[in-house]
């Protein structure tokens, strides 16, 4: 089952064709130059093909749409599943921010170093204004491990892992297929996770995150790149 766009906020939704097959096979040529970790590309913001990407009005647009107020990118990751780079992710949440300096303020935290980059675990109400969009490169299909997600589950805040694990019980689950350039919106807070791929085909994906706002309060500020 794949989700499509409406009006009803349920934490995702799959905006088909926002890139022309040629927009597509130019961030193809691109990312296929850059050395790869083991899932992929941390940082990718610096890369001028995604900087560019993320900046395009039409992604810019619908970050707005989701948060409701003008979005600014600040983090893309370029993710690289195929059969000789295969993983499976369960049933979780984004809570971890890149930010400038650290300051122990009540609700931030664990501190973390992830790609030579200062991460906190953030507040539920700071992550309420973050935005996750993922510009898919290749065909996801349910073969080559595509994004799953638990509807509505953003409503609750920060979730226990007992929580959690009734939920993956109690809610069914949404099989978010797209084709290549399509995007899927996601808010950090929904429940989601993705199996390993079974197909020769890779699935290729650029996941870049929006802020309506660089400051986080309390002097904390997201860190840009």
């Amino acid at each position: 089952m794949s989700g499509r766009a409406s009006s009803v906020d349920q934490g995702f939704r799959v905006v088909s064709s926002v890139l022309t097959a040629a927009g597509v096979s130019a961030l193809r040529v691109a990312v296929e130059a850059l050395p790869h970790g083991r899932a992929g590309v941390r940082n990718a913001l610096r890369v001028p093909a995604i900087r560019t990407l993320a900046e395009d009005p039409r992604l810019l647009a619908l970050a707005a749409e989701m948060l409701g107020a003008p979005s600014l990118p600040y983090k893309a990751t370029l993710f690289d599943k195929s059969p000789s780079s295969n993983w499976l992710v369960t049933w979780h949440q984004d809570l971890a921010l890149p930010v400038r300096h650290r300051i122990d303020v009540p609700g931030w935290g664990p501190w973390t170093d992830k790609g030579g980059r200062l991460h906190a675990l953030a507040p539920a109400d700071v992550l309420a204004r973050i935005v996750a969009l993922r510009m898919h490169l290749d065909d996801s299909t349910s073969e080559n491990g595509p994004l799953r997600v638990l509807p509505d589950t953003h409503r609750d805040g920060r979730l226990s892992e007992a929580r959690i694990a009734a939920l993956a019980r109690e809610v069914s689950s949404i099989e978010c297929v797209a084709s290549a350039g399509d995007v899927i919106a996601m808010r950090p807070l929904l429940l989601h996770a993705s199996s390993k791929s079974a197909s020769p085909l890779p699935r290729r994906v650029i996941h870049i995150e929006y802020a309506t706002d660089l400051s986080l309060g309390s002097g904390l500020e997201l860190d840009v790149g």
